[in-house]
C-alpha cells in the first residue's frame, strides 16, 4: 500500500515538472514561403535549441514584417514572433534566449540578409553578420557581431 501511494507521488511529480517545463517553452510562430529551405532550417534551429516552432507557409512572409514593424532594410526571407517581439531572417537561438531574458522595450531582432553560416544558413564559407536590436522608432543597434 505505501508502495503504490509513494509511486502515485512520484508519478505526480515527474507530470508537475513536465507541465512546467513545457508552460515555460517560449512558442515562435514563424511566417516563412512553403519553399524556403532555409527557413525550414532555421526552424530546425529553434526546436533543436528548445523552442516550440509553429511554422506557418504563407504568401509573402515581407507582410508579417510590416506588420510587426520591421524596417525593410532590415528584412530577410522569413519573420517570426515571441512574446510580442518581431524576429526577422536567421537570428541565432543564443540571441533570441538572451532577448527574452533581459526583456528590453524594442520591437525585436534581425539579421538582415540572408549571411552564410548563419542558422539554417551553414555553408563552409562563413560571412559575418550582425544581428540587430530594433527600437520602437525603427532605430536599430548592433545586439551581437558574429565572425
Amino acid at each position: 500500500m505505501k508502495q503504490h501511494m509513494l509511486f502515485k507521488a512520484a508519478l505526480v511529480g515527474v507530470l508537475a515538472v513536465h507541465l512546467s517545463a513545457n508552460a515555460a517553452t517560449p512558442v515562435i510562430e514563424v511566417y516563412k514561403s512553403e519553399s524556403c529551405g532555409c527557413c525550414s532550417e532555421w526552424v530546425k534551429h529553434l526546436e533543436s535549441n528548445g523552442f516550440k516552432v509553429n511554422a506557418q507557409n504563407v504568401a509573402n512572409p515581407s507582410d508579417y514584417r510590416e506588420k510587426f514593424g520591421i524596417p525593410q532594410e532590415l528584412g530577410s526571407c522569413h519573420t517570426g514572433m515571441v512574446q510580442g517581439y518581431a524576429l526577422e531572417g536567421h537570428v541565432p537561438a543564443t540571441e533570441i534566449k538572451k532577448l527574452l531574458a533581459e526583456k528590453p522595450k524594442a520591437k525585436g531582432l534581425t539579421v538582415p540578409a540572408m549571411p552564410l553560416g548563419s542558422p539554417g544558413m551553414e555553408s563552409p564559407r562563413k560571412d559575418p553578420y550582425d544581428v540587430m536590436l530594433v527600437q520602437g522608432n525603427g532605430k536599430h543597434s548592433v545586439y551581437k557581431h558574429y565572425n
